[in-house]
């Protein structure tokens, strides 16, 4: 069988093929590669701004540095509330791998209590993991070496230098400067809520009570920044640039330190306060409230046991009894009072009853005595304010009646906030009949305005609103807002003085009557029935005063008080509001003692001691308190 005979190749079509094949290859090779090459284009052109800052990121850190706490000062530069170095354990929880070995092994290390874990736990739940957080403030020499020579064994835990707040006169002005403490959970919302949030990220502190948190804005400052180039395990290796943090301003207060001493020294460890101002101005040259308690408890976090000692004592030694402390004022406002009658024309200064020690309505059959069992016989409103006639204001009272005396009272401050700076104030209560209806839903009855007329039935007044009213008599109707701050600072020392914040001033129809109820206060101190004359009687100076006995239970028509078989808390208040010299007056005194009893006997000798160091020993004495740790260091020596 003949072979078959094969096909001879086209090389031509064949070569044609490979070509195409060829073509096709490279052309899907370069595209690949423009693929590749656009890529780059992008990685390494339009987006390298976002990959270097990325990158950086593995190696360079933006740290927050906290501001420096601006200082306080008296007027006269005494510091009151400085910054220390203090040493503290941190730890970054998001760089710990184990957060309760770490706590385990540190508790091990370090003596860790439980309640320092307990309130380090608190404050993690309520912030976020990158934030440090302190497990134990104030380290000694000893712990910091200790944990330096373990610290490779705690990653995100480290020992951290700053300044902390230290209040070198302790509780003598706790109720004025307040205090700093740990930014919690409810202090981080409202700074988020005001946009501070960013301003406190190296912040630990913040004012929680008085000045300190009145002006915490500018106290604290602003916050700066560092670059700091890290290595793979997060340690800094150098710092790449620094923007500094702006300090907080100096703040100066009208406060003198040796008045407030001597206010806190002539209450003698008594429950009451003091305020001292300046009648011109509404300057607080003092303000003491007794008892009160360290501050520098709180600064870095107070124990359960500590708190709860403060809370629960029956002295209630956390309120401010100068701005927060509701009493009746008693008869402190007679002499208010007494202007409003005779403005309104419902008396004259010759206007007399004769006080037989009884007051009665018509058709009533309750009766209003008199704190002299026998009454003082024929007054006027001179010598009612003199001997503290009250018989005579019950009469003016119901004269008035309670619309007029509420809205004049109103007009001097009582039942609203002075505007003093700071947050603790009430504005306590002036009653009126729109009150007592949305109070109680009963209307108002001519038996409770009797007792308003010397300053008790629902008629309560803070201490600092008393001194207000009396700076507004002396002052024939100008109205200062009582002001703890003169003003700021500066770096060459200098102070800029805020200006004087002023209110709606009283306008009277006869400037006679603010001289006569002047008069009558000079009277209660110098002459010889005023019921000030024992503590004011052989004063260097002339002064006006007025003192104030205020019930806190209703006696029974039938029945007399008697102090001895009363519950302490339940005697009464004593008050005394005074001013000097009376010509031109200085200074002005706000006295309560509580439940010491009669006003004259003892607020009074309290108002004479502060006024009397106000002009004898103001210009050249020196605070004769040392701080506790210069008093040990002094006798260690």
């Amino acid at each position: 069988m003949a072979r078959k005979r094969q096909a001879i190749r086209d090389h031509t079509a064949e070569a044609n093929l490979f070509a195409r094949r060829a073509a096709v290859s490279l052309l899907i090779v370069f595209a690949m590669l423009g693929i590749v090459v656009s890529n780059l284009y992008v990685l390494q052109v339009e987006q390298h701004d976002a990959y270097q800052t990325r990158s950086n990121g593995n190696r360079i850190k933006v740290l927050p540095i906290a501001p420096n706490r601006g200082l306080i000062y008296d007027r006269n530069g005494i510091l009151l509330a400085e910054n220390r170095p203090v040493f503290s354990l941190e730890v970054i929880p998001e760089e710990v791998d184990s957060l309760d070995d770490t706590l385990d092994s540190l508790s091990a290390l370090m003596g860790i209590t439980q309640e320092e874990r307990d309130n380090f736990l608190k404050i993690y739940r309520g912030q976020r993991r990158f934030k440090p957080i302190a497990l134990r403030t104030q380290l000694n020499e000893e712990e910091v070496a200790l944990f330096s020579a373990q610290q490779h064994r705690f990653p995100g835990v480290s020992v951290e230098a700053r300044l902390s707040r230290y209040y070198p006169y302790g509780e003598t002005l706790t109720h004025v400067l307040g205090y700093v403490a740990k930014i919690n959970k409810k202090d981080l919302q409202k700074l988020q809520e005001a946009g501070q949030e960013d301003n406190y990220a190296a912040t630990y502190d913040i004012g929680k009570l008085g000045i300190e948190k009145y002006h915490e804005e500018e106290l604290h400052g602003q916050v700066g920044y560092q670059q700091v180039e890290v290595n793979s395990q997060g340690r800094i290796i150098r710092t790449l640039s620094v923007d500094p943090p702006v300090p907080g301003k100096d703040i100066v207060l009208n406060i003198d330190l040796a008045l407030q001493l001597a206010a806190k020294k002539a209450l003698d460890g008594k429950r009451g306060t003091v305020v001292v101002s300046a009648p011109d101005t509404g300057g607080v040259l003092a303000m003491y409230s007794s008892p009160s308690y360290d501050p520098n408890l709180f600064v870095h976090g107070i124990s359960s046991k500590n708190y709860s000692a403060l809370l629960n004592s029956p002295d209630r030694p956390l309120i401010n009894r100068a701005t927060q402390g509701q009493y009746p004022p008693a008869s402190t406002i007679k002499p208010l009072l007494g202007l409003v009658g005779l403005e309104d024309g419902v008396i004259t200064p010759k206007t007399t009853i004769n006080d037989t020690g009884r007051y009665k309505l018509p058709n009533v059959s309750h009766v209003w005595r008199d704190w002299k069992k026998w009454g003082h016989g024929k007054v006027n409103v001179e010598r009612a304010i003199m001997m503290s006639c009250d018989t005579f204001y019950y009469d003016l009272a119901y004269k008035l009646g309670i619309d007029r005396i509420s809205d004049a009272m109103s007009e001097f401050g009582f039942g609203d906030y002075t505007g003093v700076d700071l947050y603790e104030e009430s504005d306590a209560n002036m009653p009126s009949r729109g009150w007592k209806r949305a109070r109680f839903n009963q209307p108002w009855y001519i038996g409770d305005t009797i007792p308003v007329g010397i300053g008790q039935s629902y008629w309560t007044a803070t201490p600092i609103q008393l001194n207000q009213a009396i700076n507004t008599l002396i002052n024939h109707g100008e109205r200062f807002v009582p002001q703890i701050m003169m003003g700021f600072m500066s770096e060459n020392g200098e102070v800029s003085q805020e200006p004087l914040k002023t209110m709606r001033p009283i306008m009277v129809k006869e400037r006679k009557n603010w001289d006569l109820m002047l008069s009558a206060m000079h009277d209660v101190n110098h002459s010889d029935e005023g019921t000030g004359r024992k503590s004011f009687s052989d004063a260097p100076y002339q002064s006006g005063g007025k003192s104030g006995t205020a019930q806190l239970f209703s006696v029974g028509q039938n029945e007399s008080y008697n102090e001895e078989e009363v519950s302490e808390h339940l005697r009464d208040n004593a008050m005394y509001v005074a001013f000097a010299p009376y010509e031109q007056p200085e200074v002005s005194v706000a006295v309560v003692v509580e439940n010491a009893g009669g006003g004259s006997s003892n607020a009074a000798p309290v108002a004479r001691q502060v006024i009397d160091f106000f002009f004898r020993e103001r210009d050249f004495m020196q605070p004769d308190y040392v701080p506790p740790e210069q008093a040990s260091k002094e006798q260690a020596e």
